[in-house]
């Protein structure tokens, strides 16, 4: 007996929501829920997964989950599936794919150990601020 597997797909709606808009919409939910320390980096030219990354912090595993919790709700009214989440059930690192804007929401624990903006900007200083 062969079952089939259940597919499931997320998808963008047609035309998909600009990174800007994507943007400006996840800057609102971070606000609306109180993200702490919120960062934007913009990594065009950096990768090509994504346009964006968006890294908060949540001041417990409850705050992280409410924080992407409300980032997706966010999305979902602009008609924006993510694509997909990742550490829901630990929510000490939790991400939230939406394509041109992914979002990290951490514990400051967390995000400290894995200094995501010092990966992401490396480079990014002009030489003589490097030197001072």
């Amino acid at each position: 007996m062969s079952s089939q597997p259940h597919v499931i797909t997320a998808r963008l709606p047609e035309p998909p929501p600009s990174a800007e808009t994507l943007l400006a919409t996840v800057r609102a939910a971070v606000e609306e829920i109180k993200a702490k320390d919120v960062v934007e980096i913009d990594v065009r030219g950096k990768t090509s997964v994504t346009d964006h990354l968006v890294i908060a912090s949540g001041t417990s595993t409850r705050h992280v989950k409410s924080i992407a919790d409300e980032v997706i709700k966010f999305a979902k009214r602009l008609g924006a599936m993510p694509l997909g989440v990742e550490g829901e059930r630990e929510a000490e690192w939790v991400l939230v794919d939406l394509g041109d804007v992914i979002v990290h929401v951490m514990l400051p624990r967390v995000r400290e150990f894995y200094a995501l903006e010092r990966l992401w900007t490396v480079g990014d200083q002009p030489r003589d601020e490097l030197a001072g």
